[in-house]
Order: C-alpha cells, then sequence, then structure tokens
C-alpha cells in the first residue's frame, strides 16, 4: 500500500524528471542554433557517435545500438560510405555480413562539430555561472552520464 509519502516523493521525482528533461532538451536545441558549422543531422551524428565511441558494428548492431529499424539506416550507411565517413568491409566470419568503422574523414566531422558546441557552451557556461556554479554542474553532469549508463 502506497502511503502519502510514498506518493509525494513519486510526485517529487516525476517533476524532477520533467524539469532535467526540459533544460537537457533546451540546451541541446540551443547548442545546435549557436554551433557555427551547420548538423550533420541527428542520425548521422548518432552512427558516427556510436562508431567512435564504441568501434565496429554491423549495421545491424548498429540499428540496435540506436534502437532503429535496419531498413531507416540503409541510405544513411550509404551516404556516409559515399563521404569516405565510414568503411563497410565484409566480416571475415560470415562474408555475408558487412562490418562498419569510423575513418578518420568521419572521426573530423564528428570533432568538428562537438568542438563547436562545445565552445559555445563553455562561453555560456563563464558568462551565465559562477565557479561554484559550474562546479555543481560538473557534479550534475557526473550524475547524468552515471545515470544513462545504468
Amino acid at each position: 500500500m502506497q502511503t502519502d509519502a510514498d506518493t509525494r516523493r513519486a510526485d517529487e521525482l516525476a517533476e524532477l524528471a520533467r524539469h532535467v528533461r526540459e533544460g537537457v532538451g533546451r540546451l541541446n536545441w540551443r547548442m545546435r542554433s549557436e554551433a557555427d558549422s551547420p548538423s550533420p543531422g541527428p542520425t548521422v551524428l548518432a552512427v558516427l557517435s556510436r562508431l567512435y565511441r564504441a568501434g565496429t558494428h554491423s549495421p545491424s548492431e548498429l540499428a540496435e545500438a540506436e534502437r532503429m529499424h535496419p531498413q531507416s539506416l540503409t541510405r544513411v550507411l550509404a551516404s556516409l560510405t559515399a563521404r569516405g565517413l565510414i568503411t563497410r568491409t565484409a566480416d571475415p566470419s560470415d562474408g555475408r555480413r558487412s562490418l562498419l568503422d569510423i575513418t578518420h574523414a568521419g572521426r573530423v566531422v564528428l570533432r568538428e562539430y562537438s568542438n563547436s558546441r562545445e565552445q559555445w557552451l563553455a562561453a555560456a557556461m563563464e558568462r551565465a555561472l559562477s565557479p561554484t556554479e559550474q562546479q555543481l554542474l560538473r557534479m550534475a553532469a557526473d550524475l547524468m552520464v552515471r545515470m544513462a549508463d545504468s
């Protein structure tokens, strides 16, 4: 049986979740709009980021990791391959499968976009936050990463 205290706690956590979601969403939107270079697009960024962080994937592994339908990735992967941002090679253990890797050019695109966003964010933190608030934000960022990884 749920008590009034349990209900209040659940309501408080739901409100905190809404507040965090709104803050993260607005900050993400603002960083995209303030970036010096145009965004490669969310799907391209997701693919390049996944291959950069987690290494080689098959298209189906990539689709599963990004919670996408493999068919949705077909054109994106073809475009990234044509632009030299990823490589597609045959899987040595199963010739029917291909393996995807990010190229140096793909890492450059990802890094340039990330740098642009990070430069804006660093300037905004310097402008808007005290050193104490910056330290609190560092702690909050660590907590968000921990939640995302859990």
